[in-house]
């Protein structure tokens, strides 16, 4: 499950960072950099439990394992 959590992160942390740098822009235009870069820090911690819960759901409907 761990290698599949791996090929998903990327794309997850990535999305959800990008949501996140949105939000803050999209409720301060001329927000600072600190806030931008909390906010993209904030969507890679978040993005490391969903990558394995979407890994562990993936694993469990297809019953891919290597």
């Amino acid at each position: 499950m761990f290698k599949m959590m791996l090929v998903l992160f990327p794309v997850i942390a990535t999305t959800l960072m990008g949501i996140a740098v949105i939000a803050i822009l999209g409720i301060d235009m001329w927000a600072g950099w600190q806030e931008i870069a909390l906010a993209a820090a904030g969507g890679f911690v978040v993005s490391i439990p969903i990558s394995w819960w979407v890994g562990k759901q993936v694993i469990a409907k297809t019953g891919w394992d290597s």
